[in-house]
């Protein structure tokens, strides 16, 4: 693992079609993980992020149409042009071997009639892994005992912990993380950040998708917003979050339970009826007849009313502005 490894995301976008409509579930993303640090990428839910993320790895229905370009570049190998690489290719280079994969919900991913010995030992002969089963149990915490239990014997902490043990079989450089903390208690949220922190300290990287902001401010280096199928804020975590630029960052920031806790008003639009211009328009207090037009993103943030200096100090009154 070493400088050289790299992912670039540019003008990343997917579509599905769909009886009489098309879904534009991610628009025009452009991004870069490096090793050592986590990016994370926040959003409400159904804004696009678990689909961005599963594009990456050709985990996409028939239905999907995507384009751009994502390049995975890998120290002593030839770099490898994810989007429309061919499942062969993704198997044997990408999957498990140089992005390993941490499931949304993994109890339900685990196959009820295997043990979880069973499931992780193959993962390490899929990949031709030199790694020891019980090593890796012990690396994230579960006793060699707890393997030779079956899913429905296993909390979610545990299934949590098995999960790591899968992504991890193969060495990758890259972890990407989809809504890992999900149905989980504060404690294991608490736990499962500081095992992704842990794993960019050890030189990996690490892409958090994730709608808990109070997670991603714990472990992301760096952070993307996403609303609406489209990046709206990019830059250092400290600095999105202390000094959110882009309304919307602002009224996610005023809605956690340890600044003001109100909500933003109103609700983001469907994915098969995307507006013109601004799609947080609608919800925005800020909003005028320019933001009918697509606001390009400029400097990391993309709106045609950029919060100044003197609105940074007032995130959560600009929530309060716009649910007024």
């Amino acid at each position: 693992m070493t400088d050289r490894n790299l992912l670039r995301v540019e003008g990343l976008s997917v579509s599905f079609a769909i009886p009489a409509a098309r879904v534009r579930a991610v628009s025009e993303a452009s991004f870069e993980v490096r090793p050592g640090r986590c990016l994370a990428l926040v959003g409400e839910s159904g804004c696009g992020k678990s689909v961005l993320a599963h594009a990456l790895l050709g985990l996409l229905p028939g239905n999907a149409t995507v384009s751009g370009e994502a390049w995975l570049k890998q120290s002593g190998a030839e770099p490898v042009e994810l989007i429309g690489a061919s499942q062969q290719v993704l198997a044997r280079r990408v999957r498990g071997r140089a992005i390993g994969l941490i499931p949304q919900s993994p109890a339900t991913h685990l196959t009820p009639v295997r043990t979880a010995r069973a499931q992780l030992q193959e993962a390490i002969n899929e990949l031709g892994s030199s790694a020891r089963a019980d090593d890796l149990a012990e690396r994230y915490g579960l006793r060699p005992a707890d393997l030779d239990r079956y899913p429905h014997e296993l909390s979610g902490g545990m299934a949590q912990r098995v999960a790591n043990a899968i992504a991890l079989a193969g060495d990758p450089w890259l972890v990407l993380a989809d809504e890992p903390t999900s149905g989980l208690d504060q404690p294991l949220v608490d736990r499962a950040m500081g095992t992704l922190r842990e794993l960019c300290d050890e030189g990996r990287a690490v892409l958090l998708i994730t709608h808990d902001l109070r997670a991603a401010e714990r472990v992301a280096d760096d952070l993307a917003v996403m609303y609406a199928s489209r990046l709206v804020e990019t830059g250092p975590a400290a600095g999105v979050l202390g000094q959110p630029r882009h309304p919307y960052t602002a009224g996610l920031v005023a809605a956690q339970p340890d600044r003001d806790f109100v909500p933003i008003p109103g609700l983001p639009p469907e994915l098969t009826r995307l507006p013109e211009g601004c799609a947080f328009r609608p919800r925005c207090g800020h909003a005028t007849e320019r933001c009918a037009e697509s606001p390009p993103m400029d400097g990391g943030v993309a709106c045609h009313h950029t919060l100044a200096s003197p609105d940074l100090a007032r995130a959560p009154e600009i929530a309060k502005e716009s649910h007024a």
